[in-house]
């Protein structure tokens, strides 16, 4: 049915709404909507959150029986909400281990009655599976920092692929992601928690779906690492974020922080750093990230050196939705530590799925999609939000490379005409000579971390400043156990007049424009090299030479 002026959009009811009046859970009106041709098509709303009209529900529920009555899922839940109130992970692991031993302790025995009547209907396992997604929906739940989203959790397995080995999740929760990933019972798992109870949860439901080889450590993952010594093929986490004391006080000098300290403000970057230091060479890391960690400043130097060395291989933003304690879009980071087997990462996939609809396929199309190379990723911002670089898929890869050619081969150019000409000096200025800081106390210099400044038309600065940085003045500021320490006011400089001094600082300035200029050329020919391999790869390059055989004008005519 199309929208019409029959029903008020402020009538209109969301698929959670019918899920609750149904009493069943919002998965399983995705299901409907899925399997039953005739379910109500939505009225309004977006893809993300249709609305659908009342009556037309109601209608089509009555018609197939669903939510006339209050159902066992419905009563189990309410039962034990009626005896463990807030405390459900211990409802729902006292579930898990009545269906393991075969043997109920529940306060209540009219919950173990219909706990199997419901596992009859399907399994022990569906049973519990529905409980924990209606926990994990349930607003009133404490401890929300425990829990993956399903969506969320679909997602991460959809990136990860086919999964074997050992995995490991450092802030496991109640294991919904090692569980979600992994249905191969042969496989690993590793998880550490630092909630007892919830540890426990996490043990029970792996213990209920038939994994034998399974440990939940209980600690602070990041204080008290539980697992020093485990490298997992795959590392996932979905870290408790923003948290205002991660223990970084007490672990300035922890190996883990390969990469960079992080700041107090990034615990994020703590935790991806902590799971990266528990992947095998080869193995991979996914972890669960906001938005905001791929572009603040606060992280940008450890962010380049994922980017630098090859470590980071792709970043997914996800549609709003994905997490339990907010609705803004996170990102799934995908680290891999190199290995010496595996080929050396150029570029990282970006990946924007910020539009999709977060209950349907995670695959990307491909104006979704974009590989960029690592040279493009590593500039003042370091900024990898990918929608950000996806907007840049149109580069004119011709222009830009014309552009940057030119400006290098002029840079080139102008290259030898910075570079002093120079004549045969004296051979020694070892005459007499005078210490800045002896200057600096009869106040005719300044000394800052800026280096030295004239402050008299007696000395030049430029000729302070060169001889300061000489080989000589730099042996002096190196001490007799080899450490080094930059003291400017230790340097010595030769007394000449002042015409003289202006000659050498002419000869300085301009040995620091020739090497401030070899720097930018150094910058552009990278550049340069980026845009020409990339074009000539994608396509949108080929040779000039090119031109003559069939191909059309050569590039600086096309």
């Amino acid at each position: 049915m199309d929208a019409d002026s029959r029903t008020p959009a402020s009538a209109l009811v969301s698929a959670a709404e019918i899920a609750r009046a149904a009493g069943v859970t919002r998965a399983a009106v995705s299901n409907w909507r899925k399997r039953y041709p005739d379910f109500p098509r939505p009225v309004g709303g977006s893809v993300r959150n249709a609305l659908f009209a009342p009556d037309e529900v109601e209608t089509w529920l009555e018609q197939h029986r669903k939510g006339s009555d209050v159902s066992e899922e419905v009563l189990l839940w309410q039962l034990l909400r009626g005896s463990y109130r807030d405390d459900m992970v211990r409802g729902l692991t006292d579930i898990c281990r009545m269906f393991i031993s075969g043997c109920s302790e529940m306060p209540d025995p009219e919950i173990a009655e219909v706990a199997y009547s419901l596992a009859g209907q399907s399994s022990p396992a569906e049973v519990v599976a529905a409980l924990t997604e209606r926990f994990v929906d349930s607003s009133s739940r404490v401890g929300s920092e425990q829990v993956s989203t399903r969506r969320l959790v679909r997602a991460v397995g959809e990136f990860a692929g086919p999964v074997d080995g050992t995995v490991f999740d450092p802030t496991c929760g109640i294991g919904s992601l090692l569980l979600g990933l992994v249905t191969d019972t042969s496989v690993t798992l590793a998880g550490q928690e630092i909630n007892l109870s919830v540890a426990r949860l996490a043990e029970a439901r792996a213990e209920l779906a038939g994994h034998r080889d399974v440990t939940i450590r209980v600690g602070d993952s990041l204080r008290d690492d539980r697992w020093p010594g485990l490298r997992a093929d795959l590392v996932v986490c979905d870290p408790p974020m923003n948290l205002p004391d991660w223990g970084r006080d007490d672990l300035l000098l922890d190996t883990r922080w390969e990469l960079g300290l992080p700041t107090r403000g990034e615990s994020e970057l703590a935790w991806l750093q902590h799971c990266y230091a528990h992947a095998e060479p080869g193995g991979k890391v996914i972890m669960v990230m906001p938005a905001s960690v791929a572009y603040r400043k606060a992280g940008r130097r450890i962010r380049a050196e994922l980017v630098r060395r090859g470590i980071l291989t792709q970043i997914v933003a996800l549609p709003p939705g994905m997490a339990v304690s907010h609705a803004q879009p996170v990102h799934l980071w995908m680290l891999t530590r190199p290995s010496a087997h595996e080929g050396v990462t150029t570029a990282v996939r970006m990946v924007d799925l910020t539009a999709n609809d977060p209950d349907e396929s995670f695959e990307p199309e491909p104006h979704q999609v974009e590989d960029v190379p690592l040279i493009d990723l590593l500039d003042e911002a370091v900024d990898l939000t990918p929608a950000h670089h996806i907007a840049k898929r149109t580069t004119d890869h011709l222009a830009e490379y014309l552009a940057v050619r030119e400006t290098l081969l002029s840079g080139l150019r102008q290259l030898s005409d910075t570079l002093p000409p120079l004549a045969l000096g004296p051979g020694s200025l070892d005459g007499a000579a005078v210490r800045i800081a002896d200057l600096a106390r009869a106040k005719l210099v300044e000394v800052s971390d800026a280096g030295v400044t004239s402050t008299t038309d007696q000395l030049d600065t430029d000729y302070l400043r060169g001889f300061a940085a000489s080989t000589a003045n730099a042996r002096r500021s190196t001490s007799s156990s080899g450490s080094y320490r930059v003291d400017t006011r230790i340097a010595r400089v030769p007394q000449m007049e002042i015409a003289d001094q202006r000659h050498y600082g002419d000869a300085f300035r301009s040995l620091d424009e020739f090497e401030r200029r070899v720097r930018e050329l150094t910058s552009l020919s990278e550049q340069a090299i980026a845009l020409a391999r990339d074009g000539l790869t994608s396509g949108t390059l080929r040779p000039d030479q090119l031109g003559t055989k069939g191909l059309g004008a050569p590039l600086h005519e096309t």
